[in-house]
């Protein structure tokens, strides 16, 4: 009789842990809440009847019994993994999973899926939105749009975007009571802020901005925050203040008139939006298909 296994849950949740030595990062990663995580390990614990992790200065560590099995629990992740690619590409019709920022995904990836699935309609898009950053080689992700450098060891990036961060508001507050001229003017009126901060990377804020216009009697602390860039420049459509945009992500916005951008003065940043895949998957005919579709589009877009 073959031997009765742990959850697969709870090992994959012991893994996690002691991959990144902290169950709140293990939680990210895994899309469950800190103590799901501290539940499955304890009940792995429970199951097996030995203590797994320890507690240090640096972190939680596997004791000696978690640590003998971390390789061969580990390896067996990486094989589930290509059982289930393999799988997948037998079916007839092929889905493609996309791990993607929710934001990018809403002001710009979703509008143009549909050119794809016009030029490969045997192709299915799964578009996973999250801003926790996905494990292509543990969590059965095709592709990744990530905003960074591009210096992703064991994965191929190319860069999509060259990004600028540049205010940008409704068309009705260039006029009314208090119009938008010059940066000065940003001080009669409401700033939205994004409180977001990348994995890797930087994004300029509203203090960023105002000191390379040269203001200073500007509040740049002020007014309301959201923590998705989606969710500020849909209040700046609405005409509720001034948010900060950037290339990529205000784009069709700006083409339809919903948005302006009433100064010329962009801040550039060294960091961009990249599709990225593993390496070794990197001419997979389907994989490849999509980037040279988006790669495309983002040249068509910058244009």
């Amino acid at each position: 009789m073959a031997e009765r296994l742990p959850s697969l849950n709870a090992l994959r949740a012991f893994e996690a842990v002691s991959r990144h030595r902290s169950i709140k990062k293990a939680a990210e990663e895994l899309h469950v809440t800190p103590a799901a995580v501290s539940q499955q390990v304890k009940a792995l614990e429970e199951a097996l009847g030995t203590v797994l992790l320890r507690r240090t200065a640096s972190g939680l560590l596997p004791t000696d019994a978690g640590d003998s099995g971390l390789g061969d629990l580990r390896e067996g992740f990486d094989r589930l993994s290509q059982a289930v690619r393999k799988m997948r590409a037998k079916r007839s019709r092929r889905i493609l999973a996309i791990s993607v920022d929710p934001s990018f995904a809403a002001t710009w990836l979703v509008a143009r899926l549909d050119r794809f699935k016009q030029r490969r309609p045997e192709v299915d898009i799964l578009l996973e939105a999250s801003s926790a950053q996905a494990d292509l080689a543990r969590d059965d992700i095709d592709l990744a749009i990530r905003y960074g450098s591009g210096d992703w060891p064991g994965l191929r990036a190319v860069r999509l975007f060259d990004e600028d961060v540049f205010p940008v508001c409704s068309p009705k507050l260039l006029e009314g009571a208090h119009p938008l001229r010059e940066p000065g003017d940003l001080r009669r009126h409401i700033l939205l802020h994004l409180e977001w901060t990348p994995a890797k990377g930087e994004w300029p804020d509203w203090h960023a901005w105002l000191r390379a216009a040269g203001v200073e009697d500007v509040d740049a602390s002020r007014g309301p925050r959201f923590t998705q860039h989606s969710m500020a420049l849909q209040a700046a459509i609405e005409g509720q203040g001034v948010a900060l945009g950037s290339t990529a992500l205000v784009a069709d916005d700006l083409a339809a008139g919903r948005l302006v951008s009433p100064f010329a003065l962009c801040v550039p940043t060294s960091f961009a939006y990249h599709l990225v895949c593993l390496e070794e998957r990197a001419e997979d005919p389907t994989i490849a298909a999509f980037r040279d579709w988006i790669l495309a589009e983002a040249g068509h877009a910058a244009g």
